[in-house]
């Protein structure tokens, strides 16, 4: 019985941490997207027109190594 009250305290506190992991990234991703349209409207020299896919994938790279970059990094760590 002590064993499955553990399992539940261990379960509650990755969930929480789950939680906080996941309000961080959303926070992160919207302060991303806040800085994407802050620099899509200060810059008017390059019409949206000429946007080419390999800026769009340079983009979403960038914003995939700002909100992935250090779950990827613990999820390495916790393999083994």
């Amino acid at each position: 019985m002590d064993l499955i009250i553990q399992d539940y305290e261990k379960y509650i506190k990755e969930t929480q941490r789950l939680q906080m992991e996941n309000d961080r990234l959303l926070s992160k991703v919207d302060e991303l997207t806040k800085q994407l349209a802050v620099s899509k409207t200060g810059n008017t020299t390059r019409p949206a027109a000429s946007t080419t896919n390999m800026d769009i994938l340079k983009r979403l790279s960038n914003l995939e190594r700002h909100v992935f970059g250090a779950q990827v990094n613990n999820d390495e760590g916790n393999r083994f």
